[in-house]
């Protein structure tokens, strides 16, 4: 799979559906995860999964409402909705040539602080 509008739509389907497998196939070995506003970053495949299961232990759900993609990038808008209610976020991908995903950057709107539940899963930068 190499269409980035598909990449990311199988990226979210993954990560909705919590099948860790299908979420960590798309993923390049060496993807990196940025969350600008707290400045969180993630390095490595086995890592990022591990912050997405780890990191956001509670239910939640996430609904796209656009994703748009061209050559090696794309982007998507989504609705995240967890115990705190919904939450849009608007989420930057980089692909290889090969569709596997290579970086991920992650706005949120509302500000918040690097929760302490994921400290340890992320460095800072």
């Amino acid at each position: 799979m190499t269409n980035p509008h598909e990449v990311v739509a199988a990226y979210w389907a993954a990560a909705e559906a919590r099948d860790w497998n299908a979420f960590g196939a798309l993923l390049a070995g060496d993807v990196i995860y940025r969350g600008p506003q707290t400045r969180e970053q993630v390095r490595g495949r086995e890592a990022y999964i591990r912050f997405n299961v780890e990191g956001f232990a509670y239910d939640w759900h996430i609904t796209v409402q656009r994703i748009v993609g061209e050559g090696q990038h794309a982007a998507s808008w989504i609705e995240f909705t967890a115990e705190q209610g919904p939450q849009a976020g608007l989420c930057f991908f980089d692909l290889a040539d090969d569709g596997q995903i290579t970086q991920i950057t992650d706005f949120w709107p509302d500000l918040y602080e690097l929760p302490d539940s994921r400290a340890h899963l992320v460095e800072r930068y």
